[in-house]
């Protein structure tokens, strides 16, 4: 029998190629709004996929609903456009199956954390080794400007015409509450450090969750490009990214200041799914030779 698949990540897997960030980008135009965050966080995901020097033949790029969403269409990748937020757990059954692709999961704060927030906990708690990259743009912008979990109250949107009587969810404090191994935060505008995160998030072997403000010119009235750009600081040389209580203290205190943190806030490293489940079907009396491929093609009639 063929050997199984191995339990590899981008970073050193076989398949590594040398190609410039255009080469990623597949032949489907970008149909975002103009002046739309998202087009900032798709050129940084490019730039990341050559650096890492991922093969477009191994790189699944998986979605839910909604305009980010969308991202997947505009990648020269395996993709997968699924209901809403339920791309982590496809995701998740994706990586299982096959851990020597790169997986990269796109959304938004709406179908990441709306609909979709109940797989939130459980990609982070398993260590499912996937990078999700979040546009948050504090709105949902394609069902035509209705408030997410992340509006800020006072902006008013077609559901809450007289501002919001919710408070907003924090993307990065959640994730880092429920245990995900890699946690950043950026903004779209800023090019450069939305690439090196979300290229560092690839290279991390476990669960990278890039939480990336991205604008919405369009139905966002309150948060825009340079409010983004102005509330931010990046995180100095001196935090210790794998001291969770210094992480958290460091969001709590930005919020409190009406500050933005951003660059690598935590990362640690642990066994992944992948790796435990091989462990267990090691245990439980699987062979060496175990290979999934083969299974699938006897069943077929």
């Amino acid at each position: 029998m063929n050997a199984p698949h191995p339990v590899l990540h981008p970073q050193t897997h076989l398949h590594k190629v040398a190609l410039q960030s255009k080469e990623y980008k597949d032949n489907v135009n970008p149909f975002w709004c103009p002046g739309c965050g998202h087009h900032g966080v798709l050129t940084s995901l490019l730039r990341a996929l050559s650096e890492v020097g991922v093969d477009p033949n191994f790189l699944v790029n998986i979605s839910g609903i909604g305009c980010s969403s969308r991202l997947p269409y505009f990648v020269k990748s395996y993709k997968m456009h699924t209901l809403h937020g339920r791309a982590g757990p496809v995701a998740t059954g994706a990586q299982l199956a096959r851990p020597d692709l790169a997986i990269v999961v796109s959304g938004g704060d709406g179908d990441g954390f709306s609909i979709g927030g109940g797989h939130m906990p459980h990609l982070a708690r398993k260590n499912v080794n996937v990078t999700y990259v979040l546009m948050d743009n504090h709105v949902y912008g394609l069902t035509k400007c209705q408030a997410s979990p992340t509006s800020r109250r006072e902006m008013k949107t077609v559901t809450t015409p007289y501002g919001g009587v919710e408070e907003p969810l924090d993307p990065v404090l959640y994730m880092l509450t429920y245990g995900a191994s890699y946690v950043a935060q950026s903004y779209a505008a800023n090019a450069k450090l939305t690439t090196r995160l979300i290229k560092e998030g690839m290279e991390h072997k476990g669960f990278a969750f890039i939480n990336v403000l991205s604008h919405c010119p369009t139905f966002n009235e309150v948060d825009d490009a340079k409010s983004f750009k102005e509330a931010s600081d990046e995180v100095t040389a001196e935090h210790d990214v794998t001291d969770l209580d210094a992480a958290m203290h460091v969001v709590n205190m930005a919020t409190r200041a009406g500050r933005i943190p951003t660059g690598l806030l935590y990362k640690v490293e642990r066994p992944t799914l992948d790796e435990r489940m091989a462990e267990l079907v090691q245990r439980v009396g699987g062979h060496a030779d175990y290979d999934l491929k083969q299974i699938i093609d006897l069943s077929r009639p």
